[in-house]
């Protein structure tokens, strides 16, 4: 979903709002693609390290169990130098927000499902021929053109 070089980008711009752990930031990035998209740790905690070797934030208590970081003059410039890019990246993530609330309509919901089952009724049979799954694979193809065209 995001390179590495994205989601610093995303952790500078929400260290620009305000001082956060992890954790936080974490769940700042979740926030904004409504639960469709959540950094783990592994990715979080590697780029957040980087940031502080190349100056752009700073741990804001070194004596505190949890870090919390904060923005520094190079990480500030870095969001200046990259802003068309952090706005994409907002975008795309807010596109995820808007598949969540579009998706989770009742309506949807119960097309999709509707779907799900009758492959799943289908699709467990044994020994279906070769000309019925064509005939399920162009069904899935054709309504996907009328929903891509809708």
């Amino acid at each position: 979903m995001l390179d590495a070089s994205d989601i610093r980008l995303l952790l500078l711009h929400f260290l620009s709002q305000n001082a956060a752990h992890g954790y936080e930031l974490i769940k700042a990035v979740e926030e904004l693609s409504k639960g469709e998209y959540s950094p783990s740790p592994g990715i979080i905690y590697p780029n957040l390290q980087l940031l502080e070797e190349m100056e752009c934030i700073a741990v804001v208590d070194g004596q505190a169990t949890r870090k919390a970081y904060r923005l520094e003059e190079k990480g500030a410039e870095q969001l200046q130098q990259h802003a068309a890019a952090l706005v994409s990246i907002i975008q795309r993530l807010s596109t995820l927000a808007v598949l969540v609330n579009n998706r989770s309509l009742p309506d949807v919901e119960r097309a999709i499902h509707n779907m799900k089952t009758a492959l799943n009724v289908r699709l467990s049979q044994d020994g279906i021929s070769q000309q019925s799954l064509f005939a399920i694979i162009d069904a899935l193809d054709d309504a996907a053109k009328r929903i891509e065209r809708s």
